[in-house]
């Protein structure tokens, strides 16, 4: 997660009973991560906010607040069921993933001690992050749901601690109400954060009245903190075979902006990447030919890139056209940037990896 926003329609660990109804002004506002808890609306009308994310082109989350091992396995149904992209929270992965493991959805759950409701988390910040490396180390958990500002200690230290101690992106969850806490989630090198009451209740300064402003607000808030965020980038690159020596050259003029950050290749293109500039990391997958594209297009649909780089050629034909229409079918379906050329793909590491600087732990 390149550090998004997600607008939650809830207040008070509740979905509101107008939340259907504030999606065309969220929408309105620019937002594209959008959810909803478990409790506060019948599971008819939760199927109707399911939908409505879904057809906007949106990226859909269901927050568990439940408490209990039954209710939260009822939870994890309803996801299911819901085909929710997302799922957040809960505390019981080992019985969660033996509902979600063969759905494409994403599954964070709370680490430490959650108690109450509205939920707070408890306990020393050493047994949250001990918490938080058990549960990134199951094989279904595919990232953290934190819930940092509500945390009676240091947030700050919190918030840093866990995101240094796991390679799994960790959403920052709980009372986010201003810019200052944005920032410092991005400092820590949160994946993102949720927002909720506060948007519904006016808290942000805002160009104007109404929900779509806030949403606003908070989007620019997060653009600005975007450039500050310490998160890893993950960030696909591949080339027509004439132009290799186009991307050689881009990535070793990027070179130390791209240290810290996880890189992505086909095959060949990932040997010549590593040897042009061995401090970056890269993780090759097949060569074009044997499914590399298709496998860079696996992980657009699962939501485990920010960014696509594709040198492409448009002056020869190519064996894997086919494998770029797909490729940038997907990157619009997901919502993810792709640059087919030099200039755009300077644009994507200005915006992606021009300052913030990755965790070097990662």
């Amino acid at each position: 997660m390149a550090f998004d926003f997600i607008l939650m329609l809830t207040e008070n660990d509740r979905t509101i009973p107008d939340a259907r109804a504030r999606i065309d002004e969220a929408l309105e506002g620019g937002v594209r991560h959008i959810g909803f808890k478990d409790v506060g609306l019948p599971f008819s009308e939760l199927t109707g906010l399911s939908d409505a994310i879904r057809a906007a082109g949106g990226r859909s989350y269901l927050e568990v607040v439940s408490l209990d091992e039954a209710s939260e396995m009822a939870s994890a149904r309803a996801a299911v069921e819901l085909d929710v992209d997302c799922l957040l929270g809960g505390t019981r992965p080992e019985v969660v993933t033996q509902v979600t493991r063969d759905h494409p959805l994403r599954y964070y759950p709370f680490c430490g001690e959650i108690t109450g409701h509205p939920s707070v988390l408890e306990g020393p910040v050493s047994a949250v992050v001990d918490s938080a490396k058990r549960l990134t180390d199951l094989e279904h958990v595919h990232g953290l749901d934190l819930l940092a500002y509500r945390f009676a200690g240091d947030v700050p230290d919190l918030m840093r601690q866990v995101c240094d101690a796991v390679e799994k992106p960790v959403i920052m969850a709980g009372s986010i109400d201003g810019e200052a806490r944005i920032n410092a989630a991005a400092a820590a090198g949160a994946g993102g954060f949720t927002v909720g009451t506060a948007a519904l209740a006016g808290a942000f300064p805002a160009d104007g009245p109404g929900f779509a402003a806030q949403v606003r607000a908070i989007l620019n808030f997060t653009a600005k903190a975007r450039a500050r965020s310490t998160a890893p980038r993950r960030i696909a690159l591949a080339a027509h075979d004439t132009r290799k020596a186009h991307l050689r050259a881009w990535v070793t003029r990027h070179a130390s902006a791209l240290e810290g950050h996880r890189l992505v290749c086909t095959g060949s293109t990932g040997r010549m990447i590593s040897e042009a500039a061995p401090k970056l990391s890269v993780r090759r997958l097949q060569r074009g030919s044997r499914g590399g594209d298709q496998q860079l297009g696996a992980l657009i649909a699962t939501g485990e890139l920010d960014a696509v780089i594709f040198f492409a050629d448009p002056t020869v034909p190519h064996g894997g056209e086919a494998d770029l229409q797909a490729l940038t079918r997907l990157s619009i379906l997901h919502d993810t940037p792709l640059a087919l050329g030099p200039s755009a793909a300077d644009m994507i590491a200005t915006a992606l990896v021009g300052e913030g600087g990755a965790r070097a732990s990662i």
